[in-house]
C-alpha cells in the first residue's frame, strides 16, 4: 500500500444513519478513508440499511473493503432502532442477566448487525461506575446505566460474553473506555477538563481491561479524560504513557485501538483536528474516530506531512495499519 492508502487506514469517520454525506462518500473516496461509524439515530428497517451500508462498500476498494461500526450498546445507546432490530436493554439490565444468557442475546444482536451490513458493534462497555449512589453523577456512563455492574468480576464476564456473542455472529467488538470512565463527573463529548485524580495503573477499572485482554477482546477505546496519575499533561488518548506505556507495554495489548470520538468531543478542542490526529496516532492508537468528516482533509494532511518528516512516526503509521489490516483479513474484508 501507498502511504496515503496506509494512512486512510487509520480513520473511521461519521455518517447520519439514516442519511447519505456526500463528505463520508469523499473521505473515502477521495482520501481513502477505512472505516465508517453511523451517528445519532435510526429508524430504517435491516433491509433499508443494508441498501446504504452496501453503497458505502461499492465506494471502497475491493481489496479494502469498510469496518462499518455503530453504537449499539442497549438502552439509551442504540443507534439501530427500526423494524428488525432487536430492543436491548441498558447495560445494568443485561449484567443482572447470566453471562450464558447475555452471550447468547448478543449472537442475535450481532446477527441483526451483520445482516445489515454492520461488522463492527462500538461496545461493550467495560467501565467500572465508583458506586450506585456515584452513578447519577458519572455523567457519560452511570447516569445512563451503561454499565454492567459495580464489581470488577461481573464487568468482566459480562463484558466478555458481549463480546463472543457479537464475534459469533461475526461482528467485531471493542472493549470501552480505557482505562475508565467511572469514576468522572463530567462527560468529555460536552465539556472540557474532564479528570480522574483516582484511576491509575493499578485500579480495579485498569485491571478489568486486562483482564478482557487476557480473555481475547481484540479492539479496546481509549478515552479522551485526563488521567492525573496517569498522565496528567494530556487526555488519554493523546498520551503516550496511557497508550504505549500502559495498554500496549504494561498490559501487553497487541490488538486494534481506537480513540474516543476527536472530531466533536469539547475535551479536544483546544488542539486542531490535525493535531488530534497526529498525537492519537504518536500515543500508539491505531484508529482515529473522528465523527465529523468534514476534519478528515485536515487531520489526514498534517499525518501524511508528519509520516514523511518523521521516521519514528512513519514507523508507527506502518504497524498501525498493518493491525488494521490484519482485522479485516480476519474479517476477510480483505481479497
Amino acid at each position: 500500500m501507498t502511504l496515503e492508502q496506509k494512512v486512510g487506514q487509520l480513520f473511521m469517520t461519521g455518517m447520519p444513519a439514516n442519511n447519505y454525506d456526500q463528505a463520508t462518500f469523499d473521505a473515502i473516496e477521495k482520501y481513502q478513508v477505512g472505516s465508517i461509524i453511523l451517528t445519532g439515530r435510526s429508524n430504517l428497517s435491516i433491509p433499508e440499511m443494508k441498501v446504504i451500508t452496501d453503497k458505502l462498500q461499492g465506494l471502497a476498494p475491493a481489496n479494502r473493503r469498510l469496518l462499518i461500526s455503530c453504537d449499539q450498546e442497549g438502552g439509551n445507546v442504540q443507534v439501530l432502532q427500526g423494524t428488525g432490530f432487536s430492543e436491548m436493554p441498558n447495560g445494568l439490565i443485561q449484567g443482572s442477566w447470566a453471562p450464558e444468557k447475555l452471550q447468547e442475546e448478543a449472537k442475535n444482536w450481532g446477527s441483526e448487525l451483520s445482516t445489515a451490513g454492520i461488522n463492527f458493534d462500538l461496545a461493550p462497555v467495560a467501565d467500572q461506575v465508583l458506586s450506585a449512589d456515584f452513578a447519577p453523577q458519572n455523567a457519560p456512563i452511570g447516569y445512563w446505566s451503561r454499565q454492567y455492574a459495580y464489581d470488577k468480576a461481573n464487568i468482566v464476564s459480562h463484558a466478555d460474553a458481549f463480546s463472543k456473542g457479537m464475534k459469533s455472529a461475526g461482528v467485531l467488538t471493542t472493549a470501552k473506555h480505557f482505562p475508565g470512565l467511572g469514576a468522572v463527573t463530567g462527560n468529555t463529548d460536552i465539556s472540557a477538563g474532564v479528570r480522574d485524580s483516582q484511576t491509575n495503573p493499578k485500579s480495579e477499572s485498569v485491571q478489568i481491561f486486562k483482564e478482557l485482554i487476557s480473555s481475547g477482546v481484540p479492539s479496546i477505546m481509549t478515552a479522551t479524560a485526563i488521567y492525573d496519575q496517569i498522565d496528567p499533561e494530556l487526555p488519554g488518548a493523546f498520551s503516550p504513557k496511557m497508550v504505549d506505556g500502559l495498554l500496549r507495554n504494561q498490559l501487553g495489548f497487541d490488538g486494534l485501538v481506537i480513540t474516543d470520538d476527536l472530531s466533536n468531543a469539547v475535551q479536544v478542542q483546544a488542539w486542531s483536528p490535525g493535531q488530534r490526529a497526529v498525537l492519537a496516532l504518536a500515543a500508539r492508537n491505531d484508529l482515529v474516530l473522528a465523527n465529523e468528516p468534514t476534519q478528515i482533509p485536515e487531520m489526514i494532511s498534517e499525518v501524511l506531512q508528519k509520516a514523511k518528516s518523521d521516521q519514528g512516526f512513519a514507523e508507527k503509521i506502518n504497524q498501525a495499519s498493518s493491525r488494521v489490516m490484519k482485522v479485516k483479513e480476519q474479517m476477510k474484508l480483505v481479497e
